[in-house]
């Protein structure tokens, strides 16, 4: 019988192992967080760089903000952000038809798509983005801290991206975002990693901005300006004070450069930062010249023969009027609003300053109201495109979306057809 010898083996692998073992088990979650310092007139500003997925981040934000180094806490939010951060003010707050009202449909449905974002984040990965914040946040108001908010209003933050796009790259990125918010894939892992470094903002058009230096200007570059100049805002005159900077890590470098060295006035540079570019022109002037347009060929087809008139009157309102109605019934609008948007629309489009979207949001709002319990669940219906159409409370912004974009359809498809006509 052979006797297997036992073969001996190096204990360096081992010790190498073991040591390393022990190691990762001493590090802290601050040993993971990059971390600088910057004066600035007299204020000690301590910079940590967090990821916006990470417990990590949170547990080392909780405790540099409970080790009472810090007279006072800023972190990368707006007060809209931090709002809806903290529970302050939910989705129950919602009032759609003051929404439709003034006009800012657009602006919710954007919030709701990158709500959406969020929202499959924390399912993917158990942890809400932004925990980080909350701790902060949480621990300023335990320890009796100022919070200072710096970052720019998103509302600001995403117009002004919008307006840095040329006209004919916008509906590229309202699609993806439009098909971000619904997809079913999970979020992969270059997405993470972005989340990693920068916020919920920069991952959802990280794509884009690759591609346009105007759109990462205004998402990054403009922000890292914005927050320093608040930094030196909220602690003008305050020599001697310590501040805890909680900010993603992608904007730790830009921020501290321009903490350290920009000259411009703070005040001023807020305020440029915050102007909306001016809108052109000319794009205000194509409704008003449509409607000259449609109302001349009205005016030659009656002139020519009363027939010919309502002949080109009949192709306005069933084309105009057909399509719209047919948007707001994908959105699976009330019948009711189905029929105002075939009423509305011929009629709206010879207004530029009134929408159909704007007639059927507010009829549908008005017939079928959401229930508190809608607009408590919309957290979760927003993550999918059946939630969307299901809840009461989005598919009133479907059918403002729908039935406007039937009708624009219709205009330019009625126009054409109108003047083959008369041709």
């Amino acid at each position: 019988m052979s006797q297997q010898v036992p073969t001996e083996t190096s204990p360096q692998p081992a010790l190498a192992a073991a040591a390393k073992s022990s190691a990762e088990e001493s590090l802290t979650p601050l040993d993971a967080q990059p971390i600088t310092h910057v004066q600035r007139d007299g204020v000690d500003y301590t910079m940590i760089g967090t990821a916006h997925v990470s417990r990590a981040s949170a547990d080392a934000v909780r405790e540099l903000a409970g080790s009472g180094e810090f007279d006072a806490i800023a972190v990368e939010l707006c007060q809209a952000r931090y709002d809806a951060l903290t529970a302050e003010r939910k989705w129950t707050d919602l009032d759609l038809f003051r929404v439709l009202r003034d006009g800012k449909a657009g602006l919710v449905m954007a919030n709701l798509a990158l709500s959406a974002y969020q929202r499959r984040i924390a399912d993917q990965f158990g942890i809400e983005p932004g925990a980080e914040m909350r701790a902060a946040a949480v621990a300023a108001k335990e320890h009796d801290l100022p919070l200072q908010l710096v970052d720019r209003d998103l509302a600001t933050t995403l117009r002004r991206s919008y307006a840095s796009v040329p006209w004919y790259k916008r509906m590229y990125l309202m699609a993806g975002l439009a098909l971000g918010m619904v997809s079913s894939d999970e979020i992969d892992e270059e997405s993470i990693e972005k989340l990693k470094e920068g916020d919920i903002l920069e991952s959802t058009f990280t794509e884009f901005a690759e591609q346009s230096p105007q759109l990462y200007e205004a998402l990054i570059s403009e922000r890292d300006r914005y927050m320093a100049a608040r930094l030196r805002e909220e602690n003008a005159g305050a020599a001697g004070r310590k501040v805890l900077v909680v900010i993603g890590a992608g904007h730790m470098k830009g921020m501290a450069t321009h903490l350290q060295d920009d000259q411009a006035e703070p005040a001023r540079e807020r305020a440029e930062l915050e102007t909306l570019p001016p809108r052109a022109r000319w794009p205000r002037a194509i409704p008003w010249a449509i409607m000259l347009l449609i109302l001349t060929g009205f005016y030659i087809g009656f002139s020519r023969s009363p027939e010919l008139g309502w002949q080109l009157v009949f192709i306005w309102v069933a084309i105009n009027g057909g399509l719209s109605a047919l948007g707001a019934l994908i959105a699976r609008g009330h019948p009711l609003t189905v029929l105002s948007a075939f009423v509305a629309a011929p009629v709206t489009s010879l207004n530029p300053t009134i929408a159909a979207g704007m007639v059927t949001g507010l009829i549908e709002s008005w017939l079928r109201k959401p229930r508190v319990s809608d607009l408590e669940n919309l957290r979760f219906d927003i993550t999918t495109l059946r939630g969307w159409f299901r809840n009461p409370a989005t598919r009133i912004l479907l059918v403002f979306f729908l039935s406007n974009l039937g009708s624009a359809i219709g205009t330019w498809v009625a126009g054409f057809r109108i003047f083959g006509a008369l041709s």
